[in-house]
């Protein structure tokens, strides 16, 4: 695997502490001169505070060290909370490189405070690096490189576990090769929770395709009756779900535009319907899905 420097994660222990006004300075202000450092000003009393407070300390935690989390109950330390103008609990800010940079207030879900830490994150040295190597990866994988991308992919997710475009960029160089059962496994490390995410469903969109390929003799007799019968559309839309499936995402996309040229609610919309599947399976990045919305976009609205 490729050499990256990506950071080194911090273990799970000592990532959240409480603090007073009185070390303020040192567990905030100094210490997120080094790593970011969240900091939840809470009381005992507040409802919100009890929901937030458990899912929060998770989230951190499972960032591994890359992000620190102080608790500071009001009641206790007005102080600085009166300072930074909190009118309102839980509320929550962020410090990166000595000073504040975001904040929110209320109890949000996980999936919010993780994108929540993940933008902090970006800000920083490290979260760049991560950004950048992730391009770095697509554009090795856009240009047929599915191994160099694949090493990539595998030291950002080593730096960062939960990053989802390294996890499905992995994943898509798998299916490269056709290996749909380790393309499955490796999505499955961004967890129930992350499922959902476009990313990774687009991935699961063309692994579903890839699992109803024809033989290459098939596909090429399809091909044949198609060329001898150009105006049939079933036979056309039937040759595009079967290049789909065997990863021609462009010569598909072709086809089903063909289709969306003569008739654009052909079926009911059936074409429009497996192009945009197309656009999924391939992910946004995927020049079959660049050009495809570009032409599609032109059939629209001419």
């Amino acid at each position: 695997m490729e050499n990256i420097s990506l950071g080194t994660p911090g273990g799970a222990g000592g990532n959240v502490k409480d603090g007073t006004d009185q070390t303020f300075m040192a567990d905030v202000v100094e210490a997120s001169k080094e790593t970011p450092v969240l900091v939840d000003f809470w009381a005992p009393w507040c409802g919100p505070c009890k929901s937030l407070g458990p899912v929060l300390e998770k989230v951190v935690n499972d960032q591994q060290g890359k992000v620190k989390l102080v608790k500071v109950n009001i009641d206790e330390n007005p102080g600085i909370a009166g300072q930074l103008g909190v009118r309102s609990i839980p509320a929550v800010f962020a410090f990166d490189k000595g000073r504040p940079v975001d904040a929110f207030q209320g109890a949000l879900p996980e999936g919010q405070l993780r994108e929540f830490i993940s933008k902090i994150m970006g800000g920083t040295d490290q979260g760049q690096q991560i950004k950048e190597a992730v391009a770095k990866a697509d554009e090795l994988l856009q240009a047929g490189d599915a191994s160099q991308a694949a090493q990539i992919y595998g030291a950002i997710i080593e730096a960062d576990p939960e990053n989802i475009a390294a996890i499905s960029g992995l994943a898509r160089c798998y299916l490269a090769n056709g290996d749909t059962e380790r393309a499955a496994q490796i999505l499955d490390m961004a967890g129930p929770e992350k499922q959902s995410d476009p990313a990774i469903k687009g991935v699961r969109t063309a692994i579903d395709l890839m699992a109803d390929a024809p033989q290459s003799d098939e596909l090429d007799a399809l091909i044949d009756r198609v060329t001898e019968d150009r105006g049939n559309h079933a036979l056309r839309f039937e040759l595009a779900e079967a290049l789909m499936a065997r990863g021609k995402n462009k010569e598909a996309a072709d086809h089903l535009l063909k289709i969306l040229g003569t008739d654009l609610d052909w079926e009911d919309g059936k074409a429009k319907a497996k192009l945009l599947e197309l656009f999924e399976a391939a992910g946004p990045k995927d020049p079959a899905t660049i050009e495809g919305r570009r032409r599609l976009s032109s059939l629209m609205f001419a």
